[in-house]
């Protein structure tokens, strides 16, 4: 709790005296209180309790995307935190065209989140799904996701949260896949992504999404080696991504060679941003294949067999291998869809 307040100085005693009022008592019973100048940007702001700190990214257009992803709710608590956020809030009922508002409230769930309602409104809203309740319900999530990812990082509600803080804490929390490419660009200062002109598929190079960028540096935040440029990075990405053929490899005249599993985490990290090879959707694991003597106690099929899948689709595999693949195909099947694509767009050279 923060105040602004308006002191009486008794200069001749060496004394000043403020008159908080009841509801600002409390930050005088837990001892010591900070007392500093108020900056210029308070001088329009009235006597008494200060308003929480204003968050500019709360109102970012591009960042919408990422505040109503269900991954980030999930991460932030999900729909049932937001709601005892919602609770506790002060305030009435947030719908605002009734005439009428019972004095119990409630939470009335309207994706992507949920809107603060009393018992009349959520009785008139009942089934319904509007672009207007769709907004309000968005605002809250907006807020609801910034509080809790400042609160993460330990600061109160008079702390504006920034975009750097905000790219952290979802590398805390795993969902730097949610964050838009822009988003990340800028909390890197990297330069906007350029407009290339039209081209064949068969032309385009992939390139290491920012998130990727972003992940890196992260991991390399303890140790004393020089950043690398996204040009660098993908550079050493496609070298360390080159086959090379041995036709007269020292196993190949062995009787009974021994088996040596071909490892290559570039690859698999390249698999895991690709869609889904079951709905599309942005993946989540690297699936390597399973049976079809490719894997064993102790072992698993090399890192070239590998399938981009989500994880709900991966959670479907393990769970009955028969049924996924009487669903959506041989897991073979699947794999040489995904090398015929990679040998296509030149990921395998």
């Amino acid at each position: 709790m923060r105040a602004l307040l308006t002191p009486e100085i008794a200069r001749g005693m060496g004394i000043v005296l403020l008159r908080p009022g009841a509801d600002l008592m409390p930050i005088f019973t837990s001892g010591r209180v900070l007392v500093e100048l108020p900056p210029a940007s308070m001088a329009h702001l009235a006597t008494g309790a200060l308003p929480p700190a204003r968050q500019p990214l709360a109102e970012d257009t591009a960042l919408a995307g990422f505040f109503s992803h269900e991954d980030v709710i999930r991460a932030a608590g999900g729909v049932p935190s937001l709601e005892r956020w919602l609770m506790n809030k002060e305030g009435g009922c947030q719908y605002p065209h009734s005439d009428y508002h019972h004095h119990e409230l409630k939470t009335f769930r309207h994706a992507p989140g949920a809107i603060r309602v009393c018992w009349h409104c959520d009785n008139v809203l009942s089934g319904q799904h509007t672009q207007r309740l769709a907004e309000m319900a968005r605002v809250n999530v907006v807020a609801w996701v910034i509080a809790m990812a400042r609160g993460a990082l330990g600061f109160d509600d008079s702390h504006t949260l920034t975009l750097p803080e905000l790219c952290w804490w979802a590398l805390r929390e795993e969902v730097t896949h949610a964050l838009p490419d822009s988003i990340t660009r800028r909390a890197l200062r990297l330069p906007a992504e350029p407009i290339h002109s039209v081209t064949r598929e068969s032309d385009i190079v992939p390139s290491v999404p920012v998130t990727e960028i972003l992940r890196a540096k992260a991991g390399r935040a303890g140790a004393a080696a020089k950043c690398r440029s996204s040009e660098e990075v993908l550079a050493e990405q496609q070298q360390l991504l080159a086959l090379k053929v041995d036709p007269e490899s020292p196993e190949s005249f062995m009787l009974r060679p021994k088996r040596r599993r071909w490892e290559n985490p570039n690859y698999t990290r390249w698999v895991k941003q690709q869609p889904c090879a079951c709905c599309g959707k942005p993946a989540d694991d690297p699936h390597h294949i399973i049976g079809y003597g490719m894997s064993g106690m102790g072992t698993k099929a090399h890192d070239l067999f590998v399938i981009p899948l989500c994880r709900a689709h991966h959670d479907e595999l393990h769970a009955d291998t028969v049924a996924f693949e009487k669903k959506y195909g041989t897991q073979p099947e699947l794999l040489l869809k995904t090398l015929d694509r990679t040998l296509a767009i030149g990921v395998l050279a």
